[in-house]
């Protein structure tokens, strides 16, 4: 393909978006999405569409990589990074093929640095960068992001998550709504004038806790009162952090949607911005969540079981909408295994004409246009005290229910990761609320043995990186 030709693409990854909060599938009376429910009337649903963790790090490391994040020894937040150099990320392969790239919003791979490879501008987004990477926690604060937010904050800043924003490489202060922030800063480098097709990716902090850090008008618009962040002093961080999340936050459904629908605005306003350039029908967007969403926070995953942290389906399936209005047909829902690992390969096909090799990921063109079956017939799963193989309808779990982030989470996040081995066919079963493992051993084994294989490949090639 010819790079003059090339599409434009436009990643946009939420932050623990529930798979039922979106209007369109009519599982929930409360969600309103108009923007998602157009994208996904105007594209490309998968319904069997998957991360490759159940928590941000490992699952933005696989992401952007288009790998098994496993590969560079990397399975939960603390032992999670960006991987190195051997494994280019979206970025790199499309700035290296001609796009001009431009990150905006979070990042967190890890424990990433300023000036270290988990930052954009060191990882190929070379042309644009708006964001924070090393947050505390993982979460952004919606609101607050200067020096004089930090003096005012003190010892609660890190907690908050209250720090300057970076553009490029240095720091600057910016107060304001940070979802409004992030897509303000893409529009602009969708709008620059530049023969170059783009990258931009768009990562919002929406729709991960505190979601209560609304605007003020905002708040008075919907009738919400204002719910204070911690301070010293106040109480015991873990014991306000437990007032601050379900289920004893008062209104806390009603703070995630205003973020929801705040956000899907934003994507709306993306839409437009596409849609009025005059290369449009040659823009591929992307919509999808780093994670299952988060019952603490009030995400709903019905009909699907779990939350963020497990390898239940509500920890791990997730949504996936891609619209190509030049090459890919208008509502169509396609069911099928699909991984985020997989838009690397299918954002270098579109840009080049042909796929890496190298990868775990597989380009999804054919597939999402319906002239092509599912690209795979097997997904891993594996954060270092949980694993999952899933083979056609059948998934095999596992869970350390003695490890320690087992504890932590059934303690602090109120979530249960589940404990020892169980079966599911998803196809019967797609709640997973039977236990098969002791009626079809045979089933078993033929997964244990595959578990076995992939573990093998990963630590083989951990070791080689490490």
């Amino acid at each position: 393909m010819a790079i003059d030709r090339a599409p434009n693409i436009v990643l946009i990854v939420s932050d623990d978006h529930g798979y039922a909060d979106r209007s369109a599938l009519g599982v929930r009376d409360d969600v309103v999405t108009p923007s998602l429910d157009r994208l996904a009337a105007e594209g490309v649903s998968c319904a069997e569409a998957y991360v490759t963790a159940p928590v941000c790090s490992p699952s933005r490391a696989g992401l952007i990589s288009g790998a098994y994040q496993q590969r560079w020894g990397a399975h939960w937040f603390d032992d999670c990074s960006i991987a190195g150099p051997e494994h280019p990320t979206v970025a790199e392969r499309l700035a290296e093929a001609g796009y001009r790239t431009g990150y905006y919003g979070k990042v967190h791979y890890g424990r990433e640095r300023a000036g270290d490879r988990g930052t954009p501008p060191e990882h190929g987004f070379q042309d644009s960068f708006y964001g924070l990477a090393g947050q505390s926690m993982g979460r952004l604060n919606y609101l607050r992001h200067s020096s004089e937010a930090v003096e005012q904050y003190g010892d609660a800043a890190r907690a908050m998550a209250v720090q300057p924003m970076y553009s490029g490489r240095e720091e600057v202060d910016a107060e304001g709504f940070l979802t409004e922030l992030i897509a303000d800063r893409a529009l602009d480098f969708m709008a620059t004038d530049d023969e170059r097709p783009f990258l931009a990716m768009v990562a919002f902090n929406a729709v991960h806790n505190f979601c209560w850090q609304l605007p003020p008008d905002e708040l008075a618009r919907r009738g919400l009162p204002a719910f204070d962040d911690w301070y010293p002093g106040a109480a015991d961080y873990l014991d306000w952090y437990d007032g601050a999340i379900s289920p004893n936050l008062p209104d806390g459904r009603a703070y995630y949607l205003a973020q929801l629908e705040l956000m899907d605005a934003q994507v709306g306003r993306i839409l437009d911005a596409v849609d009025a350039r005059g290369d449009g029908r040659d823009t591929i967007v992307v919509y999808t969540t780093d994670n299952g969403g988060s019952s603490c926070n009030y995400g709903v995953n019905d009909p699907l079981r779990g939350s963020k942290y497990t390898l239940y389906e509500g920890g791990i399936r997730v949504p996936f909408i891609v619209r190509w209005p030049s090459r890919l047909p208008a509502g169509l829902t396609r069911q099928g295994l699909v991984s985020t690992m997989d838009l690397l390969a299918t954002a270098v096909a579109a840009a080049t004409g042909a796929a890496p090799a190298d990868i775990d990921g597989r380009d999804l063109t054919g597939f999402l246009a319906g002239e092509a079956p599912a690209v795979r017939d097997e997904l891993h799963w594996d954060t270092g005290w949980q694993w999952a193989v899933r083979r056609g309808p059948w998934k095999l779990a596992h869970v350390d229910e003695g490890a320690p982030h087992a504890r932590e989470i059934r303690r602090v996040e109120h979530t249960d990761p589940g404990a020892g081995l169980r079966l599911t066919d998803l196809a019967s079963d797609p709640t997973e609320t039977q236990d098969l493992s002791a009626a079809r051993p045979d089933v078993v084994a033929e997964l244990l043995a595959a578990r076995h294989e992939w573990r093998a490949q990963m630590d083989a090639a951990a070791s080689i990186t490490i």
